[in-house]
């Protein structure tokens, strides 16, 4: 054992403890991604959504006028 590296040193710890915070943050990276219901990231909430839900939406919204709505909804139901 070289005489510089003692085990009461704090170098023996960092190899030891390395791992462990390389496991978490993976685990929370992956959690983040897939663990919230699925295997779909959270970014894409509005999956599940129709056409003409979100079009309500942004009617609601006031993103478009009356008119629009009703055209667009024409162009969705056929």
């Amino acid at each position: 054992m070289h005489p510089d590296y003692v085990w009461w040193s704090p170098m023996w710890f960092f190899p030891m403890l390395m791992p462990v915070i390389i496991i978490v943050v993976l685990a929370l990276f992956l959690y983040l991604i897939f663990g919230r219901g699925g295997f779909r990231p959270p970014w894409h909430g509005a999956e599940g959504e129709s056409a003409l839900e979100i079009l309500k939406k942004r009617y609601a919204k006031g993103e478009i006028t009356k008119d629009e709505f009703e055209q667009m909804r024409k162009d969705i139901q056929g």
